[in-house]
């Protein structure tokens, strides 16, 4: 299958990392190449951007997208956790961007056999965004205890029936392993009132989130993250971020607000003596999605765009 995912917010992104054509640029979550591509379109033969992603399939896609760029661009397969470490394997200290555009791709949930979508009732419960991690989703499903699957279910799944679907998937597994999307969404139907799945949308979608982003550790890779990134810009560089749920975008606001207002003097101090100093400000209040775009592209509805410039003080 074709790697295919349509760049949501792209011009909007490009035109906020305001690109230097001899600058150093990371595109932390590579995926097909389609913001990398638009960088590598404005930097000059002496510019650079350094793609990485942890999917093999992004990898691969990638690197046909970007062939004719192939002197200016280096493709590593890794976290953009990770990210210090392998622009220092290059010889990189300091870049002049970074672009995040977090969540799943739309080959990801397109592909039945990777196990993201809920609409495919045979695929296997897998969800792994690097297939070298050994746990999968079906792992979580069939072994976390009833406690553990109503907290992730709870907290990253923001559903309030979330109780209720814990306590459905133990006892189902009880008699048989759930393997597929199929037998998942089945226990889940199970534990929502019938009014409440007509009036809402899919009742998996929440539990599909919720054991996505704890296998792939999404959040917690973000939170530790952000703060190394920013550090990593040389000044007047710019990190863009784009996030699609709530979650994400809380912890992307909180630390753009900590690193433009680190001060934890208390209020009534006539002088910051705690000696935490400002790392440059958040460029702007997020940028939604365009009426046109949210026409042509339905799973852009949620994206939100947040900016940091760095400021050497």
């Amino acid at each position: 299958m074709e790697f295919h995912h349509t760049s949501v917010l792209l011009h909007e992104t490009i035109g906020q990392l305001q690109v230097k054509p001899d600058g150093i640029y990371v595109d932390g979550t590579l995926g097909g190449g389609g913001h990398a591509y638009e960088v590598l379109r404005r930097l000059s033969p002496r510019g650079r951007l350094i793609g990485i992603d942890q999917d093999a399939d992004a990898i691969q896609a990638a690197k046909q997208r970007l062939s004719e760029f192939e002197n200016r661009v280096s493709i590593v397969r890794s976290n953009y956790a990770n990210m210090r470490a392998r622009l220092a394997e290059q010889g990189i200290c300091k870049v002049d961007g970074i672009v995040l555009d977090l969540g799943v791709s739309s080959f990801q949930l397109d592909t039945p056999k990777r196990g993201f979508t809920y609409r495919d009732e045979h695929a296997p419960l897998d969800m792994r965004m690097d297939d070298r991690q050994e746990l999968t989703a079906k792992d979580i499903v069939n072994e976390y205890s009833e406690k553990e699957l109503f907290r992730i279910i709870r907290d990253f799944g923001e559903d309030k029936f979330a109780k209720n679907i814990a306590k459905h998937i133990v006892s189902t597994r009880k008699e048989k392993e759930i393997l597929t999307t199929g037998e998942l969404c089945a226990v889940i139907r199970a534990a929502i009132p019938m009014k409440v799945q007509k009036s809402g949308g899919h009742p998996a979608k929440r539990t599909f989130q919720a054991i996505r982003i704890e296998l792939n550790r999404e959040l917690e890779v973000l939170k530790d993250s952000l703060d190394d990134m920013i550090d990593l810009l040389n000044d007047g560089g710019r990190i863009c971020v784009i996030t699609f749920h709530s979650l994400e975008d809380r912890i992307v606001k909180t630390v753009f607000r900590k690193n433009e207002h680190p001060c934890i003097c208390p209020p009534d101090f006539p002088v910051c003596v705690c000696g935490r100093v400002s790392k440059g400000k958040a460029v702007r209040k997020p940028i939604v999605p365009s009426e046109e775009e949210l026409k042509n592209n339905k799973r852009s509805k949620s994206a939100k765009l947040r900016v940091f410039e760095r400021k050497e003080q």
